[in-house]
């Protein structure tokens, strides 16, 4: 083997290359373990306008036992969304010793089912928060089957659009377990909608109402109650203490 040069090489950059490697291992042990490389910042890069700092300082504590590099950043995240109004949060190091985290807040625009603190936000999603009372009062009713709440979120939006013509605004809208419609509006005046139909759609009715709303319910002297849309060439009417009628 003596008289191998080339072998003698080979083997040479062998240690080396294991030497090498067990320097980087050693380092990066000690990186992980070694107690002088705190996180010393943590920095929200945006304001949040529900979470509290109470809460964050909640959460937060238990997941910064580690250093700069070891630290779980996984972890921290999973925390913070267990928050009520955060959706999302990021989070990454910055050398030498500081946490950025950008959180996503849930954007509420309705409140959603049967009083139990379910809101709905921007993108369908139910989320369980307390808004403030200017929020509350101000957001619409939303209710329908479990997993339904894009699609009555999406209905409202185009319930909003479809009467806006007339001066009316929905303030309920509501999916039955049945998936019949209906709305309630900022007059007080329900309007039974009924199911989507090939025949007579949800929009071909509304539009139809839409059409003779002024010469009908804009010239009665009280709203109606109830405004029946299930009719294939009509509607029905019914105020307060009356019976149904044409």
């Amino acid at each position: 083997m003596w008289n191998k040069p080339h072998l003698l090489n080979a083997i040479a950059d062998l240690l080396i290359l294991a030497a090498s490697a067990a320097v980087l291992v050693a380092a990066a042990v000690w990186l992980v373990r070694v107690p002088s490389l705190p996180v010393k910042q943590v920095v929200f890069v945006e304001e949040m306008a529900h979470t509290r700092r109470a809460e964050i300082e909640q959460v937060l504590p238990a997941t910064l036992r580690a250093n700069f590099f070891s630290l779980n950043l996984e972890s921290v995240r999973s925390a913070l969304e267990k928050l009520p109004w955060v959706r999302k949060a990021e989070v990454r190091r910055v050398w030498p010793s500081r946490l950025e985290i950008r959180v996503e807040e849930h954007r509420p625009v309705a409140r959603w089912g049967e009083g139990r603190g379910e809101l709905v936000n921007s993108y369908g999603e139910v989320f369980v928060a307390t808004p403030t009372p200017d929020e509350n009062s101000r957001m619409p009713l939303l209710y329908g089957p479990l997993g339904t709440a894009p699609e009555v979120l999406k209905r409202y939006g185009e319930f909003i659009e479809a009467f806006a013509p007339v001066g009316a605004r929905p303030t309920q809208v509501i999916l039955s377990p049945r998936l019949a419609w209906q709305t309630r509006l900022d007059s007080g005046m329900s309007v039974d909608i009924g199911r989507e139909q090939q025949k007579a759609t949800v929009h071909d009715r509304l539009q139809r109402f839409i059409e003779v709303y002024p010469e009908t319910i804009g010239k009665r002297g009280a709203v109606p109650a109830v405004v029946d849309l299930r009719y294939p060439n009509g509607f029905a009417m019914r105020t307060a203490g009356e019976g149904k009628g044409k």
